[in-house]
């Protein structure tokens, strides 16, 4: 999961099982963070942006509203020629270098998604891009062998490849803010480090072509 700076959770991926949430945020108290939160966001472009997905649900889709969202994400990750691996049997990684499992949530896809978009060609054939097991990995000795990646440029891939994947939420009208709670995007938020990080992980997304100037995601591939 993420350990950037003002993100940190247990593991690689994104998985709400496996975070560890820093400071709880209850459901009455979400409003006022996110208002908190946009107070400290100084650049106009990066306000729009975190109120986009401060519109969508705070609550994970269930039934046949998963299963839609699950497909869209499917239908992107082929879109962007990434292959799925969709046997019954239990699949060792999220990510085996080649094939994409779709065991998993919608949200947990797109991040994936995003980490391929991020990873640069040599690692997009790597177990789980060469970052390490996430919470989804079951090999995690394998997972750990292909790791190639650590300290503070993991750390800032991670970060990007949760704001991407949490853009493509707001893109496909999922439920982004739930994927923003869970990450910890708003951890730190009271002193300004919350407001601080988001705008410039979001500029390192537009920098590099992987947003456009509405902060809408492309398809661009690294």
């Amino acid at each position: 999961m993420f350990r950037a700076p003002e993100v940190l959770l247990e593991s690689r991926g994104p998985s709400g099982s496996s975070a560890i949430i820093l400071t709880p945020i209850d459901a009455d108290g979400i409003p006022s963070a996110l208002r908190t939160f946009a107070a400290g966001v100084r650049n106009p472009d990066a306000r729009r942006v975190l109120a986009a997905i401060a519109e969508t649900s705070a609550e994970r889709a269930q039934g046949e509203l998963a299963s839609a969202h699950k497909q869209e994400a499917l239908a992107l990750a082929r879109s962007l020629g990434m292959r799925v691996r969709s046997d019954q049997s239990p699949a060792p990684f999220g990510w085996d270098g080649a094939l994409l499992s779709d065991q998993t949530e919608a949200y947990v896809l797109l991040h994936e998604i995003a980490h391929y978009q991020l990873a640069p060609a040599e690692r997009r054939g790597l177990i789980e891009f060469g970052l390490g097991p996430g919470p989804d990995t079951r090999d995690i000795e394998g997972a750990e062998s292909a790791a190639v990646l650590s300290g503070t440029e993991r750390d800032r891939e991670e970060a990007m490849a949760s704001l991407l994947g949490i853009l493509w939420e707001v893109r496909l009208r999922q439920p982004a803010l739930a994927s923003f709670l869970d990450q910890n995007w708003l951890e730190g938020v009271a002193g300004g480090r919350a407001a601080r990080h988001f705008t410039s992980v979001l500029q390192s997304l537009r920098d590099e072509g992987f947003v456009n100037a509405e902060a809408r995601p492309t398809l661009r591939l690294r």
